[in-house]
């Protein structure tokens, strides 16, 4: 419905009123019995069901005034027409300020209202992408103005209003003044051009069709409608791995389709970023090198962005996997990253362009793996060039389901930084299993790195408060893909809108992010509300329950990060017949832990302070080594296990609770994954308990436990 919707308002956006007329049967509330598919997501705007709340307002909101005819402004229109007809169950159209209930969008430039309703200290401080929303009174005529400096502001307040009305919260009064706190706030698809697949992608194929495009599917609309209401202000289109055509989309061909996209997503407020492949100049360019620091290299780089921002003249610039994992980059050529980003800093930099550079790089030497981005990065610091950002995973491995936070964050003080966080479930139950991983955010962002002394948190870092870095954010690599419900798991919907909210603003609590997703996509119910919002939280721990145990990681198959196979692994756990953990220490290991500033190098270095659900992965101990919690090592592997299988069994039966509250379509969608999270969950606790329990040597130990 929402994509036929969107096709008629695009079609037609003159003819608001008689557009709604027509299309006002689309806007009631479906009955329960007919079954939703999860494609709204959290823009669901079913009718308020408070009929207080909702005479309210009714009473308060009529029509909808903005003074734009294109652009994120008349998005932002579009969205309040639609939010405020479904929200209140009656046709909204657009109207005049001179009209009582009049909710206007507006930049702070515009003349739509009176002088003196939205003042210079009322856009004080919120940024070019911050917003007011003010209940106010316009010619004797009550008004709500949503104010931005921006238009993407103004876009972003529109959708915070619409939250709140769906949130029920009282409009009367309404005084809200926000801003984003991180200036970068990414998503950064996996996507492969060449055949429409994702890598770790499980939610379908690409949304992206480079056959058909510049045709834009009404799809592309919605999504970036769904990104916008989280604040998000920039896309990846494609993957860092780049072998699956991803070269290509530098080549003149397919310029107008990504300029298509690009007008598409420029209209909720969003730039247009594409992965790039460093060997470009020579599979692409036909050069016979690749050097950054060779002149005809960097002439073919400065003539590739123009060309590019010829045909898009806002995209963002280049996010650069280089020398990692088989992706060529400057070591071929004895040069170091910072000359590597170097020569695409200097061919974006006239256009305002920026160069996102992963720092997910280890090379094959021996020697510790987790120690390897700080060792090559740290060094730099300083030395790139003032468009370019350097994009740290959250821990040192890869977004294993326990692992400390990346030393880089502490370390890089000159150095603009982003977080890379992955939203798609790669080795944390890839959308067949329920973990919501909002929890372990917060861990991460929340963390004290003391790089600055104590109160130097990660989020601070990642939003260039701490070192006054006026290029930083988030990057989320995405979950979404061509399933109807877009990430394969109803409740995998709340990982990407998680995501989203925290870019905005990472202070948020989890407890409040959880009870927002849970209201928009599932309704009000306090029997749906409380048990949703339970099963979420409980999650990421019952997922480590059975299957990492103590911050081990990497127990999974190399080829399907789903499928236990810890004796192929043993690189990273090192389990023996004397014990098991990874010796990280100064003192007697890998060292790794003097990348810490103090106190944290400490707490990690010695076994009476390190906590317990990280202790193997600093530390070599004897099986029978007792944890702070009184159990022993192996004892935790074999109790975890088997309660984590309880628990998953527990999240079923709670979902089974919510049979006749939740439509049938979603509701039977969740619980075969349940059913098929449970079986794998016993595979899991089978697989990691026989192999520890056979390292260990200790006989009948399963048996006495039990």
């Amino acid at each position: 419905m929402l994509c036929a919707l969107h096709m008629i308002i695009n079609a037609n956006r003159v003819k608001w009123s008689a557009v709604f007329v027509l299309l006002s049967p689309f806007l009631l509330p479906r009955p329960n019995a007919l079954a939703e598919d999860g494609y709204e997501c959290w823009l669901r705007y079913r009718p308020v069901a408070d009929q207080a709340q909702l005479a309210e307002y009714r009473d308060q909101f009529r029509t909808v005034v903005t003074d734009a005819a294109a652009g994120p402004l008349q998005s932002a229109a579009d969205e309040l027409v639609v939010g405020l007809s479904g929200l209140l169950n009656q046709p909204i159209s657009r109207g005049r300020t001179s009209v009582d209930g009049a909710v206007v969008v507006v930049t702070a430039s515009s003349k739509l209202i009176p002088s003196g309703i939205v003042s210079d200290s009322d856009l004080s401080n919120i940024g070019a992408e911050g917003f007011i929303i003010r209940s106010t009174m316009v010619d004797g005529n009550r008004c709500t103005v949503i104010a931005g400096e921006s238009e993407g502001g103004a876009l972003y307040g529109a959708f915070h209003f619409l939250r709140l009305l769906q949130l029920y919260q009282p409009m009367k009064g309404c005084n809200v003044r926000e801003r984003p706190v991180n200036p970068l706030r990414m998503v950064d698809h996996w996507d492969n051009p060449g055949d429409d697949s994702i890598e770790r992608g499980f939610a379908g194929r690409s949304i992206f069709h480079w056959d058909t495009l510049p045709k834009l599917d009404p799809r592309y609309r919605d999504y970036a409608r769904l990104l916008a209401s989280l604040g998000i202000n920039g896309i990846v289109l494609n993957n860092v791995n780049t072998g699956k055509g991803g070269c290509q989309l530098l080549t003149t061909p397919y310029l107008p389709k990504i300029a298509a996209l690009a007008g598409l997503f420029r209209d909720y407020g969003i730039k247009t970023y594409l992965s790039i492949n460093y060997a470009s100049p020579m599979r692409i360019g036909k050069l016979d090198t690749a050097d950054p620091l060779d002149p005809g290299v960097a002439k073919w780089w400065a003539q590739k962005a123009d060309e590019l921002y010829r045909a898009i003249p806002d995209f963002g610039g280049f996010l650069v996997k280089a020398d990692s994992e088989g992706q060529p980059g400057p070591d071929k050529y004895k040069r170091n990253h910072v000359q590597g980003a170097g020569v695409l800093a200097d061919a974006l930099k006239s256009h305002g362009g920026l160069v996102i550079w992963r720092a997910f790089v280890y090379d094959k030497n021996p020697g510790d793996r987790a120690a390897k981005a700080y060792d090559l990065f740290k060094p730099l610091d300083g030395q790139f060039a003032d468009n370019v950002l350097v994009q740290i995973k959250n821990g040192p491995m890869d977004f294993q389901v326990r692992e400390p936070v990346s030393p880089l964050f502490g370390a890089m003080t000159r150095t603009g930084q982003m977080i890379e966080l992955q939203i798609t479930q790669e080795y944390t139950g890839q959308s067949r299993h329920l973990c919501y991983l909002v929890p372990q955010w917060k861990e991460v962002l929340d963390f004290d790195t003391y790089a600055r002394g104590k109160g130097s948190p990660v989020w601070q870092i990642v939003s260039g408060g701490l070192f006054g870095s006026p290029q930083a954010g988030m990057a989320g690599v995405i979950n979404v893909g061509s399933d109807r419900n877009w990430t394969g798991h109803d409740l995998a919907q709340a990982n990407t809108y998680g995501f989203g909210r925290l870019t905005w603003n990472p202070t948020l609590s989890t407890a409040q992010i959880t009870d927002e997703w849970v209201r928009m996509t599932f309704g009000h119910d306090p029997q749906v509300v409380t048990t949703i919002s339970k099963m979420l939280l409980d999650s990421w721990s019952i997922y480590e329950n059975y299957t990492s145990p103590l911050g081990v990681g990497f127990v999974c198959r190399s080829s399907n990060h789903s499928e236990p196979a810890p004796d192929s692994r043993e690189a990273f756990h090192h389990a023996d017949r004397a014990g098991v953990g990874y010796d990280r220490t100064a003192a007697t290991g890998s060292g790794y832990t003097s990348q810490y500033c103090e106190p944290v190098r400490k707490i990690y270095e010695s076994l009476s302070t390190c906590p317990d659900n990280l202790l193997l992965f600093f530390h070599h101990v004897p099986y029978t080594y007792k944890l702070h919690s009184g159990e022993t090592v192996i004892q935790h592997i074999y109790n975890s296990h088997y309660e984590g299988v309880k628990q998953a069994e527990g999240l079923r039966d709670a979902w089974m609770t919510l049979h006749g509250k939740i439509d049938e379509e979603r509701y039977q969608h969740v619980l075969d994954r349940f059913d098929q999270q449970i079986e794998h969950a016993q595979k899991w606790r089978d697989s990691i308990n026989s192999y520890f329990f056979q390292q260990s040597g200790i006989p009948d130990e399963l048996g006495r436990l039990k």
